[in-house]
């Protein structure tokens, strides 16, 4: 496989591998989110794709990918899983097949049945939490989990500033973007990684207030606190929070338009590079009808799952996020 892989760099060095339509278009699409370089990757610095078949394989380094970057599919199991629906979906993911090695899938179970998941599901899945303590370490924080206690428990994700979390819950008061990013920042410098949550309310977005409620309030909050080198730790999850939940989702050109301002932001505000590599993506009534036709967007990386995240289809969400990576 290693002298295969070795070939294939060789022949697309002399210029004999002509790339396939289907690596031409992914090609395109890489040239469009790197352009802020004007240059794309080096292909020896390709992710390991073991798994991949040569045909694949020989696309990929036609693409010149920039390294490390894999789609992110995160499923949000919410407070809506019994331990007995919790082992179906793991049973579902432990038997749906190769995952494909360009997307990075991670499930976050409530925390009553997160170490059960973790010890029963294959290990190409990750798990994460779906909510991290303000403060870190040990201490007398009735009902909250440290980042110290995630990490002795292997635990590297956690999900921040949820729409949900955000709102709050009945009379529980909703958390500020000081507050999420304040999380995102403890979180980090306690050794995990970050799925970061912003997004606009539905009058935000009929106010035409979008972008200065997703870059200038819940992004700038968060990059406020953040060092260049904890982006490496970060995921950027837009969530229309009109979508959430309610069937409705955000057309592919309405996510693009967001994501594409993300990207500018950070490189405006943070540096080409944190812009380049950072994943963003989309949530908000993700499902098996819509997910390859978000995918195919150049700066959706991937998605944040919700409901479908307990069915089945959650694996053909994962499969098409692969495929917009390859173009």
């Amino acid at each position: 496989a290693c002298e295969r892989r070795r070939r294939a760099v060789r022949e697309r060095t002399n210029g004999s591998a002509q790339p396939s339509p289907l690596a031409d278009q992914g090609l395109r699409r890489n040239l469009a989110v790197l352009s802020v370089e004007g240059r794309t990757s080096r292909l020896s610095e390709a992710p390991n794709l073991v798994n991949m078949a040569s045909v694949e394989w020989n696309n990929y380094l036609a693409r010149g990918v920039h390294p490390g970057k894999r789609a992110f599919v995160g499923g949000n199991w919410k407070m809506q899983t019994s331990m007995s629906k919790a082992e179906s979906i793991v049973e579902t993911l432990n038997s749906c097949g190769a995952i494909p090695a360009n997307v990075e899938v991670v499930v976050a179970p409530p925390s009553l049945q997160l170490m059960t998941v973790k010890g029963a599901l294959r290990p190409e899945v990750s798990v994460s939490l779906q909510n991290t303590c303000v403060k870190d370490g040990y201490a007398a924080a009735t009902g909250e989990i440290s980042p110290a206690m995630a990490t002795d428990a292997g635990i590297q994700w956690v999900i921040l500033g949820h729409s949900e979390r955000r709102a709050g819950f009945g009379t529980q008061e909703g958390e500020s973007d000081e507050l999420v990013a304040t999380k995102c920042k403890v979180a980090i410098d306690g050794g995990m990684s970050v799925i970061a949550c912003i997004g606009e309310q539905l009058e935000d977005r009929q106010a035409e207030r979008t972008l200065e409620v997703v870059l200038n309030q819940n992004l700038a909050a968060i990059a406020s606190k953040l060092t260049p080198a904890d982006y490496d730790k970060v995921v950027i999850a837009y969530e229309p929070v009109w979508a959430i939940g309610t069937g409705l989702t955000a057309s592919p050109q309405q996510a693009q338009e967001v994501h594409a301002a993300i990207r500018k932001w950070l490189v405006e505000n943070v540096s080409v590079d944190v812009a380049k590599a950072m994943r963003i993506i989309y949530g908000g009534s993700v499902k098996a009808a819509n997910c390859e036709a978000l995918s195919a967007e150049p700066d959706i990386d991937g998605f944040l799952v919700g409901g479908a995240s307990l069915k089945p289809e959650f694996v053909e969400v994962f499969q098409a996020a692969a495929a917009g990576l390859q173009g």
